[in-house]
């Protein structure tokens, strides 16, 4: 028992990383204990885990977690983790990208589909017994400009594609992808919003990126252009893009994403006409964890065989 590497399992829902491990035969390799979210760790969890799969970790913990050599995060994004003040110079930090693929494309398919079909409109009719005419509004021909077109963006546009839009997007390392018909590098990013009817945002949580839609910004955009954000909450700078809807300069928006989640009451997006807040719908999806708990136990069999682990964080450019 004492030569077996011992892993962490800090998340609410643990049974489909433990069954991963078990699936995979390496259970005899590890000593796994699980934690709730709640919960901190113990004396002697901090003092023994090499291994920590979590959702965060507090300022002052990691440090005490002298044997810790790998931290699983269960989110795509780490600007969390980068954030803490100690966060250990050689612990290797992976994240989950790409693990919100089974759902996230869909859900960008569904609030376009909102914005352009009057379903919504319709179902309140039907509650006073109310029957009008609406007209949807196809999304064939229309443009749609992808700024992050990393898995999930790819993935966004093959099925935008099959739709027939037309998909533009950017992307550090400009190549040709599969459904896009432009591929433009950051710097560009100004002739994407020019073009696209409906601009989604998918970047990265990185100083780079904080505020990236301001007001300058959406001044590009066409004033019947929809901005969809289901990236990160700090992309946009929220006071512009109300003053951008409410001035009509552009369309609307549809948000999925906050700096501060629950969305406060309070908050101004709530009451805006022409933005739509979304409960943080995004990636998440009932099979979730099978499908972290699939690279997980990739990683951690990688791990135990002294081999270079997936979806390592590369801290200097925040993802």
């Amino acid at each position: 028992m004492t030569n077996r590497t011992r892993v962490l399992l800090w998340t609410d829902t643990p049974t489909a990383y433990a069954a991963a491990i078990t699936a995979a035969g390496l259970s005899d390799r590890v000593a796994v204990e699980v934690l709730p979210r709640k919960d901190t760790p113990s004396a002697a969890q901090r003092a023994e885990t090499e291994v920590l799969l979590a959702w965060g970790a507090p300022a002052g913990l990691l440090p005490e977690m002298k044997r810790l050599r790998w931290a699983q995060t269960l989110t795509a994004g780490v600007e969390t983790w980068l954030a803490l003040p100690d966060l250990p110079s050689g612990l290797t930090l992976t994240c989950a990208r790409g693990t919100h693929r089974e759902s996230m494309p869909e859900n960008i398919l569904g609030a376009l589909f909102h914005i352009t079909k009057p379903y919504a409109a319709i179902v309140e009719d039907q509650k006073t017994s109310k029957w009008t005419r609406r007209v949807a509004t196809p999304l064939n021909g229309k443009t749609l400009g992808i700024l992050g077109l990393g898995a999930i963006g790819q993935d966004l546009a093959r099925l935008a594609t099959a739709l027939r839009m037309r998909v533009i997007g950017t992307k550090r390392g400009v190549a040709r992808l599969a459904g896009v018909a432009e591929v433009f590098p950051p710097d560009r990013t100004d002739e994407v919003l020019a073009q696209s009817d409906f601009v989604v945002l998918l970047l990265p949580a990185t100083p780079e990126t904080e505020d990236f839609i301001d007001a300058e910004r959406l001044a590009k955009m066409k004033p019947s252009a929809w901005l969809l954000n289901f990236g990160r909450g700090h992309l946009i700078a929220d006071a512009d893009l109300i003053a951008a809807v409410q001035a009509r300069r552009i369309a609307g928006a549809v948000l999925d994403v906050f700096r501060q989640e629950p969305l406060p009451v309070e908050h101004p997006f709530w009451t805006t006409p022409g933005i739509t807040v979304l409960p943080h719908l995004g990636g998440g999806h009932p099979e979730r964890d099978k499908v972290v708990a699939s690279l997980f136990v990739e990683n951690l069999g990688r791990f135990l065989d002294g081999q270079q682990l997936k979806e390592v964080v590369d801290r200097a450019a925040g993802y």
